[in-house]
């Protein structure tokens, strides 16, 4: 039975003067009247106030690898309990969630799950995190933080699977509830984002810097390369020099393959070469840590020591092989720290993915 819509406060709008109120949450600014939605579908206009429709509901629990995040430097092999809502607040041609972030109906948010039964089943299952995702977190805010707060309480951590698009205020209380964050960072062109995701390049990078210097959360990102739209030499090169320059060589880049999806169902899927050579580039400008994804490519999915080049952590998909480092997360080869947060063993979870049933 689909749960009924429920109208949770939101503090991130104001009201009006022709009577509309203004949600404040992301850089759309949506104008809404009474009784409609904003382009999220799930911030709503009700009683003259922006409220959140899809508190305590949602599409589904899993529990996946944390590398399906993809988080490679963050407590490898470990299972984490994901979830999302439905709606979003970009509009990206390519989506390939598209089934979840872009539906519009209310039998998506079929699954009713309160913050502290979410934090239980998590403990439960043997899970060391919960991740927000499948469609962005940022819109349903409220849901994500008091999810976290009782996962915290637990001992449980809280990832965030996100486009970065927030602006600043709500950017501040929604990380403070996460200890890591994968940032798709979907291009390095404005005209990139506003043709195809219906948003703009700028809040994504001041939401980076923001993560990087003023939190303590672990940060990855990740870039779909889509052929003859964001996978030339020259913007590769731009956003590699960019992310060195602002975010440091630490903060590890994950370039994946698009296939082809949603409303870009005409664009080829990417060649294996384009993201090794995106890769390539990567490093060459100073990411120390850069992967390739959504293809078999061991070697791009491995993590290798920056100093000596030794094999710290193998992967084949989702699974570990080879572990070359020691209890304090350093290369037991040389001695090198490895950036991130790891744990004195890996975890064993391996590629299972396991549907959850969940109470409310």
């Amino acid at each position: 039975m689909i749960p009924p819509l429920s109208y949770h406060p939101t503090r991130y709008w104001h009201r009006l003067e022709d009577g509309r109120v203004q949600c404040d949450l992301c850089p759309r600014n949506c104008h809404i009247k009474e009784g409609q939605a904003g382009l999220c579908f799930i911030r709503a206009c009700h009683d003259g106030e922006v409220v959140l429709t899809s508190y305590g509901r949602s599409s589904g629990f899993c529990v996946d690898p944390i590398e399906k995040k993809p988080l490679n430097h963050f407590l490898p092999g470990t299972p984490v309990l994901s979830f999302g809502t439905a709606g979003c607040n970009l509009a990206c041609k390519f989506c390939q969630n598209w089934d979840m972030s872009k539906s519009r109906e209310v039998d998506t948010l079929a699954v009713s799950a309160s913050p502290e039964a979410i934090a239980r089943r998590a403990a439960e299952l043997g899970c060391r995190s919960v991740a927000y995702t499948y469609n962005d977190p940022v819109i349903f805010m409220e849901y994500a933080v008091d999810t976290a707060h009782a996962c915290r309480a637990r001992g449980i951590r809280n990832v965030a699977v996100t486009a970065g698009y927030i602006n600043p205020g709500a950017r501040e209380e929604f990380f403070a509830a996460m200890d890591a964050a994968n940032v798709d960072l979907k291009a390095f062109t404005d005209d990139f984002y506003h043709r195809l995701c219906g948003g703009h390049l700028q809040p994504v990078l001041e939401t980076l810097e923001y993560l990087r210097h003023e939190t303590k959360v672990w940060v990855e990102l990740t870039t779909l390369l889509i052929p003859g739209h964001n996978d030339t030499d020259a913007e590769i090169e731009a956003m590699t020099q960019w992310v060195v320059g602002h975010l440091g060589p630490d903060v590890p880049m994950h370039f994946t393959a698009f296939h082809p999806d949603w409303k870009m169902l005409d664009v080829s899927p990417t060649p294996a070469g384009t993201l090794s050579r995106a890769r390539e580039i990567a490093r060459r400008n100073g990411v120390r840590h850069a992967y390739t994804g959504n293809i078999h490519d061991r070697r791009g999915e491995s993590t290798w020591c920056h100093q000596c080049g030794t094999l710290l952590i193998e992967r084949d998909w989702y699974e570990l092989g080879t572990w070359g480092l020691d209890a304090h997360g350093r290369c037991a080869a040389c001695g090198t720290p490895c950036p991130g947060v790891f744990e004195a063993q890996p975890g064993d979870w391996g590629s299972r993915r396991l549907p959850v049933a969940m109470a409310a």
